[in-house]
């Protein structure tokens, strides 16, 4: 094994899970839901404390351990997620509760991401994740911009995306968008952007005021 996937093994196994996410992450690969790695996580629950993160959204509900580890950052945040799979949800619900958080303090919206994104407030939420259907990234991330505050983040898990957006022959449609948006973000005086090769990438953007 080359030493930088040693290091990379070595961040995964050195991150501790709360048990009630480790929960959370088993259920979700029983029902064939890929959540973000521990480490991923872990950088996710920084992100939000970072940012004193009050109101956060998040596209792409699954079983709720990226939620899980936003609110573990930002214990006293409101969350907001958005999924189309309702059965995924009612799971989700009940790891938020079991973790402790208040159910008034977690809007789970049912539906197509692409339809509830329009009716979000511009400029409301210090916290935005995007962690839904990989095709329509582009409109994700469109929308993720116009709903975080200046100074908030946008949260991109996945930005790696297999580890295909490193090796310039795979052009598959997805690898093309992440490489895209990489690139462009990079040049781009609007926000701040790192890109972490953590668990499958994550990308984190900081919105710039004008």
């Amino acid at each position: 094994m080359a030493s930088k996937e040693l290091s990379w093994k070595y961040v995964e196994e050195s991150t501790v899970e709360p048990d009630e996410i480790a929960t959370a992450r088993a259920h979700s690969v029983e029902q064939g839901v890929d959540p973000v790695t521990a480490a991923t996580g872990a950088h996710l629950a920084l992100a939000t404390a970072v940012v004193d993160a009050q109101s956060i959204i998040e596209i792409g509900t699954g079983l709720g351990v990226s939620g899980l580890w936003m609110l573990r950052g930002a214990p006293g945040a409101h969350l907001t997620t958005i999924d189309l799979e309702a059965e995924h949800q009612q799971h989700a619900r009940k790891f938020f509760t079991d973790a402790g958080h208040a159910t008034a303090r977690v809007r789970m919206i049912t539906g197509r991401a692409i339809d509830v994104l329009p009716r979000m407030n511009e400029s409301s939420y210090d916290a935005v994740l995007v962690d839904a259907d990989a095709k329509s990234l582009l409109d994700y991330l469109e929308h993720a911009l116009r709903l975080v505050r200046v100074g908030g983040v946008v949260l991109i898990p996945h930005a790696l995306w297999r580890d295909t957006v490193a090796d310039p022959a795979k052009r598959e449609a997805t690898t093309r968008d992440f490489r895209s948006v990489i690139g462009e973000l990079a040049g781009s005086s609007a926000v701040h952007v790192a890109l972490s090769p953590v668990g499958d990438g994550l990308l984190q953007i900081i919105k710039r005021g004008a």
